[in-house]
């Protein structure tokens, strides 16, 4: 059970009441940008403990 063509017009009928044609491409510019700031912390923390890690190991 996915998400049907129905599911998906609804969803873009209610975005673009609310936000209006005019402010949906900042709004998705933003979306973007905030899923790109988040995917690099998670990279960065990931690296950070694996740097981490390395050194506990290399210290002993």
């Amino acid at each position: 059970m996915g998400i049907g063509l129905w599911q998906i017009a609804l969803i873009v009928l209610v975005v673009l009441i609310l936000f209006g044609a005019g402010k949906l491409p900042k709004v998705m510019g933003d979306v973007g940008k905030g899923m790109k700031n988040f995917k690099d912390g998670i990279k960065s923390e990931e690296d950070k403990d694996s740097k981490d890690s390395k050194n506990d190991k290399d210290g002993e």
